[in-house]
């Protein structure tokens, strides 16, 4: 019992009870996928990537000392055009990082909205109040000015609530509602002493006495007093300026900044007014009212708002922690982070540079001048490096291949050119010399061995059973002179007696489709696998080549597995006059040459 007598002494009482409230002037407001906190030096700003990361940015303040910050009425209006300024250029950021980079608005776009927005304000909260009370005056004689006064500001309290509560069942809207939960949340927890967690964060409640859903509450209940005092005073005047509505909105409009001056202080001075019966019932309104613009955060939106706020708690304490702007990714962190990703998963850590020089359109030796790069760049290559790492193709994310000193578009339906199907294409360019021989790529998949034969003079078609493929094909061969046609196979070039036929079939055997990297798997696998043995369509080709699609004395050049050489040539053997493998640059069995069809 002693013990418990000592430490509920009044000594002790006191500092339990400073340990837990703390004051603090840091505010907040809710972003798209984010919050931004603003404290007395420094503001920090938190969005959730599309990817699931958090992007920080952080800025110190100006005019922290300036002297209308000590001036009633005039250090509330100046704080809130400050505040629609800076909540626009946060917002506008905001929609920036967390918005996929194909949905992110541009900044005309948001420009348009933020016009619209204002419009939109003045004709509900301003115009259309004037305008429901003219009618009742026309129907009312005598109608005293306080009288009109009140009822315009009743009507704009109605709209206001029912805006509210119409916006807020909007889903966007909604989650940016729980953000403004969590900011509040946040705030909370550190006034009450605990520790500054996520769990500890979802403890608190999501209304706050300094909420800007308050001020906005303040602001349409003393501009009814303000503007029923005005039109009552200008009355006693005997002019008849507030007969037109016209004068009604330019008169309230030019009240505003005070309306907006007053209602700071009150609610500067609520909340710094201890609890009690009085003080409730002042800010009951308001904090009823945040029933509709704040919402239950989850625990990642919580994560977001406390990185937030610890950013800017910490820059208050401590001027020498320097601003962090996520618009300014330094180059070397960033090169050092994602290249020991790249090596991690086992995959080239060149592969970033092309990666890199895709979205900056730069060479790779032009690299060396990059200091940084913006937010949209920096997302992009992480998903990028994200997809590399995730067994995609590197060719697959660029959107093309290099292929014979050519740009080759390709993705999902077709295969990836690879080097050793040069060695196709440059012995087929050998056999084409000056020449112009009637020549088939069969299988064409992108079209990338046609395109490489199309700067000679043969007449060229190429040919695929896929219909995606095609469309592929058809870009890269656009303007090339190449005839794209539909065919399973030879099966629509019977008797077409083709001088040449090049084609790189599938010729992966189904037995070691499941062995395959990560990358190979990736690409289409009717353009890889090749039957049990690996020779399925090959043996479709031999049969094609009987039924005329190859003419007397003409030359068909395969590609092949490095294993099945043998059991290729042996298919065709028979059909020419010399048949012979050619290894590829490390050796194995890449190519079959027939020459001299013999039907």
């Amino acid at each position: 019992m002693a013990e418990n007598t000592e430490n509920t002494s009044p000594e002790n009482n006191k500092k339990a009870k400073e340990k837990k409230v703390r004051r603090t002037l840091i505010g907040g407001q809710a972003l798209m996928e984010g919050v931004m906190m603003r404290g007395k030096s420094a503001m920090a700003m938190a969005v959730r990537t599309p990817d699931g990361d958090i992007e920080l940015e952080t800025k110190r303040l100006k005019n922290k000392g300036a002297w209308y910050k000590k001036v009633p009425i005039v250090r509330g209006v100046v704080a809130f055009v400050s505040s629609l300024i800076t909540g626009m250029g946060t917002l506008l950021k905001s929609a920036e990082v967390s918005g996929e980079e194909d949905e992110t608005p541009s900044g005309g776009m948001m420009a348009i909205a933020v016009v619209l927005g204002v419009v939109l304000a003045v004709g509900l909260f301003i115009l259309l109040p004037s305008f429901l009370t003219s009618l009742f005056e026309r129907f009312i004689s005598n109608f005293h000015p306080l009288l009109s006064g009140l009822i315009e500001g009743l009507l704009r309290i109605l709209i206001f609530v029912l805006y509210l509560f119409i916006v807020s069942r909007l889903k966007d809207i909604r989650r940016t509602f729980m953000y403004h939960g969590a900011e509040h949340r946040t705030i909370n927890c550190y006034e009450k002493g605990m520790e500054m967690t996520v769990e500890n964060v979802q403890k608190c409640s999501t209304k706050h006495n300094r909420c800007g859903t308050t001020f906005l509450f303040f602001v349409v209940v003393l501009s009814i007093l303000v503007f029923a005092l005005t039109n009552f005073l200008l009355s006693l005047t005997g002019l008849e300026i507030m007969g037109t509505w016209y004068m009604r909105l330019l008169v309230r409009i030019a009240l505003l900044p005070v309306v907006a001056g007053l209602s700071y202080e009150l609610l500067r001075g609520l909340a710094a007014l201890p609890d009690n019966k009085f003080t409730n019932v002042l800010r009951a309104p308001g904090l009823a009212l945040q029933r509709l613009t704040t919402y239950p955060p989850d625990d990642d939106m919580a994560e977001v708002a406390l990185k937030s706020f610890l950013a800017v708690l910490k820059m208050d304490e401590d001027e020498s922690i320097p601003e962090q702007v996520f618009f300014e990714h330094p180059y070397a962190d960033v090169k050092r982070d994602l290249k020991q990703k790249l090596a991690e998963a086992g995959k080239p850590e060149s592969d970033f540079e092309f990666m890199l020089g895709d979205i900056l359109g730069l060479k790779r030796g032009q690299l060396f001048d990059v200091k940084k790069l913006d937010a949209a760049d920096y997302r992009k290559l992480r998903k990028n490096v994200s997809r590399r790492i995730g067994g995609e193709p590197l060719d697959y994310i660029l959107g093309y291949s290099e292929f014979m000193g050519e740009r080759i578009t390709v993705g999902e339906s077709v295969l990836c050119p690879r080097p050793e199907t040069e060695l196709l294409c440059e012995r087929a360019l050998e056999k084409i010399g000056e020449g112009s021989p009637k020549t088939l790529d069969l299988c064409t998949g992108s079209g990338c061995i046609a395109k490489a034969l199309s700067k000679t003079n043969a007449v060229l078609t190429a040919a695929d059973f896929d219909d995606k493929a095609l469309e592929v094909a058809r870009e890269n061969l656009k303007d090339t002179g190449v005839e794209v046609v539909k065919s399973d196979m030879l099966s629509a070039f019977e008797n077409a007696g083709f001088d040449i036929i090049v084609s790189n079939p599938p010729y992966i055997k189904s037995a070691d489709m499941e062995s395959l990297e990560d990358e190979v798997k990736a690409e289409p696998e009717i353009a890889l696998d090749g039957g049990e043995d690996g020779l399925a369509f090959y043996r479709r080709i031999a049969s094609g080549l009987k039924q005329g699609a190859l003419k007397e004395g003409g030359t068909l050049f395969l590609e092949i597995g490095y294993d099945i050489g043998a059991g290729v040539k042996e298919l065709f053997e028979p059909l020419f006059e010399n048949v012979s493998i050619i290894k590829d640059y490390s050796q194995n069995d890449r190519m079959i040459v027939c020459e001299n069809f013999v039907n």
